[in-house]
């Protein structure tokens, strides 16, 4: 294996990290914006008024993101394991 061929598998690897838990990330940074926001504006303090929201957006995310989720995944490990005779010169 070559250095630039290690380099480009660490770089698929973490572009796919970054591909599936975008979604996620994304959705919980936008709910904790909102309920931000929403603590600002009515002066309440609560932890857990910001936990439980993020919590229940957070699985219904994972409901419908998870197909989607799941074949990025298998299709790189597929990828990976088919060319690994590529690989090993």
């Amino acid at each position: 294996m070559t250095p630039e061929l290690v380099t480009e598998l660490g770089r698929q690897a973490l572009e796919t990290t970054l591909l599936v838990s975008s979604p996620i990330l994304g959705l919980s940074l936008f709910i904790g914006l909102a309920v931000s926001a929403f603590q600002a504006m009515t002066q309440l303090n609560e932890a857990t008024l910001s936990f439980v929201p993020k919590v229940m957006a957070l699985f219904v995310a994972l409901l419908l993101f998870f197909p989607w989720m799941l074949n990025v995944m298998t299709t790189y490990m597929a990828n990976l394991l088919m060319n690994i005779p590529n690989y090993i010169h």
